[in-house]
């Protein structure tokens, strides 16, 4: 899938919340953990107000290619986490989303919001799919996909091709 690219500003929170993950990993003892994670928030605070975006993009890379030399060797993951010891643990016990479709009305009643949205999804998506199609047909090369990304919606208003599989999806594709 196509990935939209990360602004600046997501990519110094991601390598702050990174830093002090791995910060974790090498702090056992909680009061020395908020010592260094006070210390990093300093650092990251300095230079917050920086205008210049050329200066802004060295101190990222300069703040990556530090992480990356001390990163901790064996971090701690989290067990629902993907990696973690229990990351997709009951994945056999997981019903296809299709199976709603055959609750009974008693069980729908206890949730009523998530059912009505539903409803109005499966509408939408009957009345989307011609268009969703015909535009997967014209924008689809004659010898075939050269990629997985499917094609944005080209209108405003309109929905991308395959919006449902977005909408619905299970725990194992998460994005």
């Amino acid at each position: 899938m196509a990935a939209a690219y990360l602004t600046h500003h997501q990519k110094v929170l991601r390598l702050y919340k990174k830093s002090l993950r791995h910060i974790e990993s090498w702090c056992i003892f909680r009061d020395k953990y908020r010592f260094y994670a006070c210390l990093l928030r300093a650092r990251f605070d300095e230079n917050k107000h920086a205008k210049d975006m050329m200066k802004a993009t060295m101190m990222l890379k300069a703040g990556e290619e530090e992480f990356w030399a001390n990163q901790h060797p064996q971090p701690y993951l989290f067990p629902d986490s993907p990696g973690g010891t229990s990351y997709e643990r009951y994945e056999c016990y997981k019903v296809p989303e299709w199976c709603l479709d055959h609750w009974h009305p008693s069980e729908k009643a206890m949730y009523p919001d998530y059912f009505a949205k539903r409803e109005q999804w499966k509408k939408l998506r009957v009345q989307s799919w011609d268009k969703e199609v015909q535009q997967l047909q014209i924008e689809t090369p004659a010898d075939g996909p050269k990629s997985e990304a499917l094609p944005p919606a080209r209108k405003e208003g309109d929905l991308p091709p395959l919006w449902w599989q977005f909408v619905t999806r299970p725990r194992e594709r998460p994005m």
